[in-house]
């Protein structure tokens, strides 16, 4: 088999980018989903609150996925389902080489010109917490318990408590809540949520869910059924304080502690991996670090909307295509962009040409919930641009956007920073 651009993912992210790619000028293009059908994670969020970007409507996450599916069958974009991607790898003459395997075509090996990584991301087990106590039944990823509820029509538990306060976490609070179960507690280790504000009020505050941060859980009691938990306030280094131990009963036990980007594909093909990030580190054009190799969406860092899943992976599947037609920057710079003050990481990590004829697009997250402040952008310590914002959380992904006027202006690297009111911007 050979094509000129392989997706590896059909969720939003693979869907957007084989969409583009195709509207570029590319033909031959594969979409690889392990899943039984195209559509991604969105197919299981079955709450409203996406599109509102993209579409400028508010649609559920299977009709913001329906919305993309339509078009691959429209464009006659192909795509196998059922399929699982075991490696890519670079030959000597260029050319990748995708080994897939499934059911109905056996192991096959994809030549392709261009690979588009859209793997998205995984939740973080209790495997990566230490949390002592047994191994009941009743402990689940919040995503699990979604899927169990809205796809398998399974409720997991009557009486819940959820660690962490990310954005399943908090919407599973309000489904459970929803179908009858009792949600005791939203337990969050640190000061801030990990979540959207609009999640925090829907979905906790409207339904008097209890939600206490700064709080963690350091016990898990039972035997062959969770039948409770321990929890306590925690200081400002994360430890649990002496004597503000709460047990709280329970049967099911609800963990939203993080995403963490799918890369194995990536990390042994050898793209260099953003260590804030857990995912490729990505030029303007999401270009890995392989030539012919992109990567987009939450392979690449973790979104808070698909929104910004779609335009990221717009970009990646235009600029897959016009790298397999051989239009690309002939004389590439290298232009370091790095987080400065309060900052976390920014994408991308570099910029390859500062000729752009449309807006740089920079996403970047905080450190911390700041208010009052200037998202300043220089180079070279002088200020390219500053914007005033109320306020900035790490729960929230921001955005800012570099004008082709703007690039001209930079040097060999790029800072983006959070100054405080107190500090100096002028």
């Amino acid at each position: 088999m050979e094509y000129d651009i392989v997706v590896i993912g059909g969720g939003p992210a693979g869907m957007a980018a084989a969409i583009a790619a195709k509207k570029a000028g590319s033909d031959s293009i594969l979409i690889l989903e392990r899943d039984t059908r195209i559509g991604g994670i969105l197919l299981q969020c079955i709450h409203n609150g996406f599109g509102l970007h993209h579409f400028g409507e508010e649609l559920t996450g299977p009709e913001y996925a329906g919305r993309f599916s339509d078009q691959v069958e429209e464009l006659g974009i192909e795509y196998k389902t059922d399929t699982m991607v075991l490696s890519l790898a670079r030959q000597a003459d260029q050319s990748l080489i995708v080994t897939a395997i499934n059911t109905k075509d056996g192991l096959m090996a994809i030549k392709a010109k261009s690979v588009v990584l859209a793997m998205g991301c995984r939740e973080r087990t209790r495997g990566a917490l230490v949390i002592p106590g047994s191994r009941p039944a009743g402990i689940f990823t919040a995503g699990s318990a979604q899927r169990f509820v809205n796809i398998d029509g399974y409720l997991p538990g009557k009486k819940v408590v959820i660690l962490g306060s990310g954005d399943i976490g908090l919407i599973m609070a309000r489904r459970l809540t929803l179908e009858g179960a009792e949600v005791k507690l939203v337990c969050e280790l640190m000061p801030f949520s990990a979540g959207l504000r609009r999640n925090i009020v829907q979905c906790v505050e409207n339904f008097n869910i209890p939600l206490k941060f700064s709080h963690t859980i350091i016990k898990i009691h039972g035997k062959e059924r969770v039948e409770g938990v321990t929890v306590a306030a925690v200081d400002a280094q994360r430890k649990p304080i002496p004597g503000s131990e709460e047990f709280i009963e329970c049967d099911t036990l609800l963990l939203s502690v993080g995403l963490i980007p799918e890369n194995e594909i990536a990390v042994e093909c050898g793209v260099s991996i953003d260590s804030s990030t857990s995912g490729p580190i990505v030029n303007e054009h999401m270009q890995t670090s392989i030539p012919g190799v992109f990567a987009c969406g939450n392979t690449v860092h973790v979104h808070d909307l698909v929104d910004f899943v779609t335009a990221e992976s717009l970009r990646a599947g235009e600029n897959a295509a016009l790298y397999v037609q051989g239009r690309r920057a002939k004389n590439p710079k290298h232009v370091t962009l790095r987080p400065g003050n309060r900052v976390r990481y920014t994408v991308p990590q570099y910029i390859e040409s500062t000729e752009a004829e449309k807006p740089v697009p920079i996403m970047f997250r905080s450190t911390d919930v700041y208010k009052d402040v200037h998202i300043v952008i220089s180079s070279n310590g002088e200020r390219i641009r500053s914007i005033k914002k109320k306020i900035v959380r790490p729960g929230e992904m921001q955005s800012v956007e570099l004008s082709p006027e703007q690039l001209s202006k930079v040097g060999d690297n790029i800072t983006v920073a959070i100054e405080l009111p107190e500090e100096d911007v002028e």
